[in-house]
């Protein structure tokens, strides 16, 4: 199975368009992105990558499959 990697903010926001979330919405310290009732805060656009831990931390509260996110 392939592995996650780094993504950029840009990158996270595009696959998650295509996962069916909505957003991203200013919320209060941080962004967040909606899909139904599932409301999922996003980090802060910054220059440096989202790394591999982040990343599938917000992938599980997303409730997004590895499988899911690799066909993005």
């Amino acid at each position: 199975m392939a592995e996650l990697s780094a993504v950029s903010w840009t990158e996270l926001v595009k696959r998650l368009h295509k996962l069916g979330f909505e957003g991203p919405f200013r919320g209060g310290k941080h962004p967040y992105m909606i899909k139904g009732n599932l409301v999922l805060t996003i980090p802060n656009p910054h220059r440096r990558a989202i790394g591999i831990s982040l990343l599938s931390r917000i992938l599980k509260r997303a409730k997004v499959t590895r499988g899911d996110w690799l066909k993005q």
